[in-house]
């Protein structure tokens, strides 16, 4: 995860992170909340006990939207393998797939 976050090209880290149940780890959390200031959001595995109220999952279930933009992107096959060797001309091909998307569904 450390590579992750140390890798990114935003200007500056998203306050919470919304995980599947793989994530649901102890360790993880409070390296996050500790060293990166992140709030890390992943339902409970069936083998552990509850550690987050059922109002912060409801992020959780609006993670489909975001699974459905990715699998969406996959239609664009410059996207599925990057060609490209410059980041911002891969970026600039994920704006106009993101654009074409936005106009088909208008």
């Amino acid at each position: 995860m450390e590579y992750v976050l140390a890798g990114s090209f935003l200007d500056q880290l998203p306050t919470r992170l919304v995980g599947d149940k793989a994530y649901d780890s102890d360790p993880l959390d409070r390296t996050l909340r500790e060293e990166y200031d992140i709030e890390m959001i992943a339902p409970n595995r069936r083998n552990r006990s509850r550690s987050q109220d059922g109002r912060k999952l409801r992020r959780y279930r609006k993670r489909w939207k975001v699974e459905r933009l990715f699998a969406w992107m996959h239609n664009f096959r410059r996207l599925v393998t990057r060609w490209e060797y410059h980041i911002e001309n891969f970026l600039g091909f994920v704006h106009l797939a993101c654009l074409h998307m936005l106009l088909r569904h208008l």
